[in-house]
Formats: C-alpha cells, sequence, structure tokens
C-alpha cells in the first residue's frame, strides 16, 4: 500500500475517485440548464442564480468546516457530506417549481462543503511529503468528475427528461460507501499519528504577518481570474456554441467535455511539476500563460474554439494545485482553513461569475461576455509579489 516517498496511494487514489462523485455530481448543474431553462421558463440571470445557489453555499461554509476541522477532526463528516448530495438530488429530480431548484442546488453545495476541506487533509495525510502530487491527484479526480458529468446528462438527463436526475443517486450512495472507507483510516491515521495535534506544530513559513496577509490576498486575487474565466465556459459554454455556431445541446456537451477532460489534464501536471520547479514559476505560467489563447478564443471559427479550449483548460487548470499547496506553506498546520478558504473562494467566485456573467448575457450578449472575460487572466502579472518560499528554504 505504502509506496514510494511513504505515499499512501490507496488511499489517494480512493480520495480521488471520492471527487470524482463528488463532482460528477456538482456538474450535472450547469450540464443540463438547458433543460432547466425550458422547463421552468428562465432567463440567463435566472440561470445563473441556481449557480449561485449551489457554489456560494459551499463557498461560505467552507472556511468554518474548514478551521473547525482543524481545531478537531471529524473523519466520518465526509459520509454526512455525500448524504446533503443524495437528498439534493432527490429534490432536484422531482423539483415542482424553480425555488425548489435553488434549494436543491444549495443542498449539493452544502455536501461540497463538507468534502472539499475534509479530503483535502486526508490527501496531505496520505502524501508521503509529495504534496503537490497528492494535492493533484485529489483534484484531478474532481476534474474529471466535472468532465464525465456532461457526457452522463447526454446520454442519461437529456434522453430522460429532469426525472431521471434521480439515477445519479446511486453514484451518491457509492460515494457514502467508500467514505465510510476513508473515514476509518482517517480516524486510525490520528489516533496512531497524533495528527490531531498538528495544528499546535512550530512550523512557519519565516515571513511577517503582513506578508503573509498580502501573498493569501494576491493569491485570491489570482484564483478570482481563474475561476471567473472559467465560470465563463462551465456554466455558458454550451449556449455560446449553440448560439454563434447553431450546435445542438448534445453536441455543445461533447464540446464542453473536451474543455473539462483539458482542464483534468491541466490539474494533473500542475502538482508534481510544482513539487520539482517551484510552485510560484507554475503559478506565473499558468495563469499568465494562458491570456494569447483566451484573446484569440472570441474571434475563431468552430473548430479552431475547441482546438483553443485545450491549451486554454491545460494552462489555467496547472495552477490550482500550485496555489492550493503554496498557501498550505505560507500558513502550516492549518490545512483545513487554507483548503476550505481556496476551495471555498473558487466557488464562490464561479457563483458569482456566473449570475454576473449571466445578467451581462442578458443585457449585451453570449459573444461579449467571451471577449470581456478573454482579459481576465492578465490579473496573473500580480504574480511577482509573491515571495519565492523555495528559495526562502533553501537560505534557512
Amino acid at each position: 500500500m505504502n509506496a514510494a516517498g511513504g505515499a499512501v496511494f490507496s488511499v489517494l487514489a480512493t480520495v480521488s475517485f471520492c471527487h470524482l462523485l463528488n463532482d460528477v455530481i456538482q456538474s450535472l448543474l450547469p450540464a443540463i440548464y438547458p433543460i432547466i431553462k425550458a422547463s421552468y421558463h428562465l432567463d440567463f440571470g435566472q440561470v445563473g442564480l441556481i449557480t449561485l445557489s449551489n457554489q456560494l453555499t459551499a463557498s461560505l461554509l467552507q472556511p468554518f468546516v474548514g478551521h473547525a476541522m482543524d481545531r478537531r477532526p471529524a473523519p466520518y463528516s465526509l459520509v454526512w457530506g455525500m448524504v446533503s448530495m443524495f437528498v439534493g438530488l432527490l429534490l432536484l429530480a422531482f423539483a415542482p417549481r424553480y425555488a425548489w431548484v435553488l434549494v436543491s442546488a444549495g443542498l449539493i453545495g452544502i455536501g461540497s462543503a463538507i468534502f472539499h476541506p475534509e479530503s483535502s487533509r486526508v490527501a496531505r495525510m496520505a502524501s508521503g511529503g509529495q504534496h503537490g502530487l497528492a494535492q493533484s491527484m485529489f483534484q484531478v479526480g474532481g476534474n474529471a468528475g466535472q468532465s464525465i458529468g456532461p457526457l452522463l446528462a447526454a446520454f442519461i438527463v437529456i434522453p430522460g427528461g429532469q426525472r431521471s436526475v434521480a439515477w445519479f443517486t446511486l453514484v451518491a450512495l457509492t460515494g457514502i460507501v467508500l467514505q465510510f472507507r476513508i473515514g476509518a483510516w482517517y480516524k486510525a491515521r490520528l489516533v496512531g499519528s497524533g495528527h490531531a495535534r498538528d495544528r499546535h506544530a512550530a512550523a512557519h513559513s519565516g515571513l511577517s504577518t503582513a506578508k503573509i496577509r498580502m501573498s493569501i490576498a494576491v493569491l485570491l486575487a489570482l484564483m478570482f481570474s481563474k475561476f471567473f474565466y472559467l465560470a465563463s465556459i462551465g456554466s455558458y459554454y454550451t449556449f455560446y456554441l449553440i448560439d454563434k455556431f447553431h450546435l445542438p445541446v448534445r453536441s455543445a456537451q461533447y464540446c464542453l467535455f473536451v474543455f473539462l477532460a483539458s482542464v483534468a489534464a491541466g490539474t494533473i501536471i500542475g502538482g508534481p511539476i510544482g513539487d520539482r520547479i517551484g510552485r510560484k514559476l507554475v503559478i506565473w505560467c499558468s495563469i499568465l500563460g494562458v491570456l494569447p489563447f483566451s484573446l484569440l478564443l472570441p474571434h475563431a471559427s468552430l473548430l479552431w474554439t475547441v482546438v483553443l479550449s485545450v491549451p486554454i483548460g491545460v494552462i489555467l487548470a496547472s495552477a490550482f494545485p500550485a496555489i492550493i499547496v503554496y498557501a498550505q506553506e505560507l500558513l502550516p498546520g492549518r490545512v483545513g482553513l487554507v483548503s476550505g478558504l481556496f476551495f471555498g473562494f473558487a466557488f464562490g467566485m464561479g457563483g458569482i461569475g456566473a449570475a454576473v456573467l449571466g445578467q451581462l448575457a442578458d443585457r449585451t450578449s453570449i459573444g461579449f461576455v467571451y471577449q470581456v472575460c478573454a482579459f481576465l487572466p492578465a490579473i496573473g502579472l500580480l504574480t511577482a509579489l509573491l515571495p519565492n518560499l523555495e528559495r526562502r528554504k533553501v537560505l534557512a
């Protein structure tokens, strides 16, 4: 079970697969937006509010969950997070009114709020010191789930209608069973190795409080650029392709799968490269390096739109594992708080982005939204303000 470097790859693989299941459920919402929009006669602003309900719930709760679990870890809380998703799926399948769709989206968000901080902690515990690799393995499960979700929606929900969402409760049940196993390993690890006392460790990054706060602010600004841009694609890419190129819904979802699969590839690449060459360099390349491609996308043909979405997904996604581990190194011993803050901020920015961009699309056009969002990666220039933590370690 233990592999090179002491990493427990069986645990990492299970946590990654649970992340896949979690994000398959999460990705159902944007994947079936065309069905929900038609069923409840919604405008783009109301579609954006569904994403806002889901992601703001997760965003607001995650830092509090992470902070609470830093103080008192609760291994089996992961099970209850998946139970919340189970209930949300049933409600989404049979929601009689738009208001109940918002409630179901919120319940699914609560499940994610519980899942991400604690699962990220489990991944770090099982990393054997290979923190970037562990974070990439954990996150790539989620990205794979996000890419599979639209395909499952295309084959199951579109032919079967909104009520066929109930079949995805089987995904949640599988997650509940696996989370029991992860919870047992987590509990044994806490008791056997004293990880419950990690928060009392004397480790620190060696930076002043002001420098740490500034660095966290910069990282959050980079997250804003990343997830606002991703919201433009995750929530509205299918509408963009349908509106500009007159694609049928199913074909547009296949294109969304191509983009989300490239995001998964970028996620698995970013962490290990960060372990080797330094996380700041990965952040530089991944956030700012996507700018030429994002600027070209709104002016491309259908073929080149799909082609350009691949390097955009790969390059942009490689930043997230590096940002998370970099932040954990800024605040060692606060894994839950950092994971909750950054995953929560990611969901929050995605939700706010979906709502704001939906309103903008209603007032202008989907094409104009993509022209505006093309400039967001330029915020990556703020990376210059981040301290080089690897150099500080060498000097220490």
